[in-house]
């Protein structure tokens, strides 16, 4: 049996050290820096300079990938995934018919190659889409309706058989009365739209659970374990996705992840990962927000163009064989989405991939009732994603371990690109924008014998030459944009352009300090063992949390 818990209580000593093993480099690239500084300046110079190399070469790739990746989103989003879908009930008619016509759709190549293969293929080896039902748990803790109801509409709006659509509302008992209450009046009027609509409380306080989304869906999830054996729907005719209460899917992407899930033969060891999009209400928040908002948006469409190190983020969906054998989700971490990732990859020896889907899911950036309050609020969402984090060690002693299920090298690759993107999220942003003054400042008589003394103008060319790529993605802001609402005037698209020169600010303020504050607890052994909810307001003045 595989072990797929994180440890309660006293960690080993290998645990331990790759838990600070983050803040150990993350703190250790600064004080490399000011060390060399003052024992050789130009060593220090030659350190930095290496470092804002390689995060160019890092940004031209991820440049491409996020124009490219915009296309391709662009392009999925308008093709008609539902007439996709109803083809592979009868993929041989369906063949014959589309055999030899052209397309200019995305995809349109490879939709003709699956009808060719399951036509060939054996009775019952491809699932029928008339077979598979989409599952949406929709975690809650103590949103308004006026929050979640336009949510659970977007769902009802896509255009999917919603015969084949369950809806668990898995609400908190420590929500309070609140919620309880949202969740009878959802129930009471979307019950009769879909396939069923069920509400679920989720019991607080159950031992050996942190306070967290976790919990909540794995709690969902065993209820729905029973009603599938009730309804005698085989889990592998099952696909569960997992949606905050504010996330709005694209129209088809029901539709998209069936079909995806239908045509890929090793469907059990695959999760599906829409794109995330933080622009359901782009327009009302403060410009730092927005600037953060985008910059995680552009992230996870870069993400999609790159597979290999694609991870679970948010909104996800996974089979529910495969959810049911891993039993679901992790209670013990406040970062289940990520998480899972990890899970299912040590669950299945290696066998499991994350596959994109190019179609967004929209969600909301961070806005409370007051500025102050908005700031507060975007650091402890940010704090909370940088605790994933605590992956490394998760993963670490799986992969350095004489009973390791997984291929060395594939699991080492893994575990160094996790180590690296927290490293450098926490201390890369801080090096680049002031690391060029330390050896002057430190050490500053032989600094400028050396003639060190260029480098902060070395590094203000080499970060002229990075603009390119914050010019295109300010360009690429403009087209994630939602129409601008009819309250703001023209000049509100101004402001959005102007905004930009906020990023070396966020991502420093924000990006960094929350990276280093959550590889810090861990360092201390001080770990978070409670979801902080971030607290969201409409521009209409209503609450929300998320």
């Amino acid at each position: 049996m595989v072990d797929l818990e994180i440890p309660l209580g006293k960690r080993t000593r290998l645990y331990r050290f790759l838990e600070m093993l983050p803040a150990i480099i993350s703190y250790g690239a600064i004080i490399t820096l000011v060390v060399l500084s003052l024992v050789n300046p130009l060593l220090a110079a030659i350190y930095l300079l290496l470092i804002i190399l390689t995060m160019l070469v890092k940004v031209v790739g991820i440049t491409t990938h996020m124009i490219v990746g915009r296309s391709r989103m662009d392009q999925a989003s308008q093709v008609d995934w539902r007439s996709r879908l109803e083809d592979l009930e009868d993929p041989h008619a369906a063949y014959s018919r589309l055999y030899g016509s052209t397309s200019t759709h995305i995809g349109h190549e490879q939709h003709l190659e699956n009808l060719r293969l399951m036509s060939a293929s054996e009775p019952g080896f491809f699932p029928k889409p008339s077979q598979i039902y989409n599952v949406v748990i929709m975690p809650a803790y103590n949103e308004p309706l006026e929050v979640i109801q336009p949510a659970v509409q977007a769902v009802l709006d896509t255009t999917y058989d919603k015969k084949h659509l369950i809806v668990i509302f898995a609400y908190e008992e420590r929500g309070g009365a609140g919620i309880k209450k949202t969740a009878e009046t959802l129930k009471k009027r979307y019950q009769s739209k879909f396939h069923s609509f069920h509400i679920v409380e989720h019991p607080k306080d159950l031992p050996n659970e942190v306070i967290g989304k976790g919990g909540n869906i794995t709690h969902a999830g065993r209820w729905l374990k029973g009603y599938l054996e009730e309804q005698n729907i085989a889990f592998s005719d099952v696909i569960v996705t997992t949606m905050d209460c504010d996330n709005k899917p694209h129209k088809t992407y029901f539709d998209y992840l069936t079909y995806e899930y239908i045509a890929r033969e090793d469907r059990k060891h695959l999760s599906y990962q829409p794109v995330c999009l933080f622009t359901n209400n782009i327009w009302d928040v403060p410009a730092p927000m927005r600037v953060v908002a985008t910059g995680n948006s552009f992230w996870n469409i870069i993400s999609s163009m790159r597979p290999h190190t694609l991870r679970n983020f948010a909104s996800h969906a996974q089979p529910m064989d495969a959810l049911v054998e891993m039993d679901f989700w992790s209670v013990r971490t406040i970062v289940e989405d990520g998480h899972q990732y990890w899970r299912s990859y040590f669950y299945f020896g290696g066998n499991y991939e994350v596959v994109p889907l190019h179609v967004p899911i929209y969600q909301d950036a961070v806005l409370s009732g007051t500025y102050v309050k908005t700031l507060k609020a975007q650091f402890i969402q940010l704090r909370r994603w940088a605790y994933g984090a605590s992956d490394v060690p998760y993963v670490g002693v799986r992969v350095f371990s004489s009973q390791r299920n997984v291929p060395f090298w594939a699991g080492f690759t893994r575990f160094v690109r996790l180590l690296d993107g927290h490293i450098t999220l926490a201390c890369v942003s801080i090096l680049v924008a002031f690391g060029g003054w330390i050896p002057l400042l430190l050490n500053g008589e032989a600094a400028r014998s050396m003639a060190v003394h260029e480098l902060p103008d070395t590094i203000s060319i080499l970060q002229r030459v990075a603009m390119i790529g914050l010019v295109a993605m300010v360009f690429t802001s403009f087209k994630l944009l939602p129409p601008r609402p009819a309250r703001y005037k023209r000049s509100r698209s101004v402001i959005m352009v102007l905004q930009w020169v906020l990023m070396p600010v966020t991502a420093i303020v924000y990006s960094s300090a929350a990276a280093f504050y959550s590889q810090t607890r861990l360092f201390f052994g001080k770990y978070l063992d409670k979801f902080d909810v971030t607290e969201k307001t409409l521009a209409t003045g209503k609450a929300k949390k998320h």
